[in-house]
């Protein structure tokens, strides 16, 4: 078994496409015609066969008061691994991306910082000594 797709809620999903792509740097994977929404999916450029990140709208009322509370209390909705966080935060600070916490190590070796993915959540980027492994 193994994860092939997961979701992050977004508030609008033109814009979480244009944020995702251009300011992250993921792949658009799919874009599909799903009524008034769309099923629409990016991927990392470094495994475009990999697990696929759902830009799922939060048209449900039950996900934006998830996705609302998840924020307040400074909670991110997902996190993403880097090699390097200090020097992704200073590439994503100087594309304006808005950070709610500097890179920090919480345990030795273990760095974070989180963003506004602009789209309505908190995102953490994340380096890991276990994630060299892969």
């Amino acid at each position: 078994m193994r994860i092939i797709y997961t979701s992050v809620f977004v508030d609008d999903q033109d814009k979480a496409l244009r944020f995702y792509t251009e300011k992250l740097g993921f792949a658009k994977k799919r874009d599909i015609d799903a009524g008034e929404y769309r099923w629409l999916t990016v991927v990392s450029p470094e495994d475009p066969d990999g697990t696929e990140l759902v830009l799922e709208p939060n048209n449900n009322p039950a996900a934006s008061t998830f996705q609302r509370a998840l924020v307040e209390q400074g909670i991110p909705a997902t996190s993403f691994g880097v090699s390097d966080v200090q020097a992704e935060y200073e590439r994503l600070q100087a594309l304006g991306v808005t950070f709610t916490m500097e890179p920090t190590e919480v345990m030795p070796n273990v760095v974070i910082a989180v963003l506004d993915d602009t789209c309505g959540n908190l995102i953490q980027i994340q380096q890991t000594p276990f994630d060299e492994a892969r």
